[in-house]
């Protein structure tokens, strides 16, 4: 049998390119989100959190996005800062991000932890991702009105976003209990 009757058989081969960085680790995301907390004084300190059936629904009902996990990892100092470490769904693949919170609940920055997607990755540019900073539970928070899309990552862009959102309507939800 010759190969082009044999390609025929098996049928076309499909070239899959998987692509995955790993821009910082957790504890440096909290570095870079609060710098000045990175002293043995202020410490921020890992917490493994758990959200509640109904706190999950009134987080979906508040932000209008899916709550995927009941489990939070989260950073929180004594000064009331927090940093969430989430992940959203790209375009096929999960996002990572750190979203820094302030004891005035304002975010004070996002970062991106792991990307996995082969486009998009324009989500990363410190210009996109200061557009965050200064947001609270009350903001927008869309895409196109308060929020810059980025052609060529508008899938990253708008679940970057929406994400953040959730995020803040979860650290309004639980911030009594954390």
């Amino acid at each position: 049998m010759n190969l082009n009757r044999l390609g025929l058989l098996l049928g076309p081969t499909v070239a899959l390119c998987a692509h995955s960085e790993v821009y910082m680790t957790e504890d440096q995301a909290v570095q870079v989100l609060f710098p000045s907390h990175s002293g043995p004084r202020a410490k921020l300190k890992k917490k493994a959190f758990s959200l509640s059936k109904e706190e999950a629904k009134k987080i979906e009902k508040l932000s209008g996005e899916t709550v995927r996990s009941h489990a939070l990892t989260l950073w929180k100092s004594d000064q009331n800062n927090v940093v969430y470490i989430d992940q959203v769904l790209g375009k096929h693949e999960m996002i990572t991000y750190a979203i820094g919170i302030d004891e005035k609940d304002q975010v004070v920055g996002v970062e991106i932890i792991e990307y996995r997607e082969s486009y998009g990755h324009q989500i990363r540019r410190p210009e996109w991702r200061k557009q965050f900073i200064g947001k609270n539970k009350d903001s927008e928070l869309k895409l196109d009105k308060d929020i810059t899309n980025i052609s060529g990552a508008t899938l990253s862009s708008a679940h970057i976003t929406a994400g953040v959102k959730r995020i803040l309507k979860t650290h309004d939800e639980i911030k009594k209990r954390i």
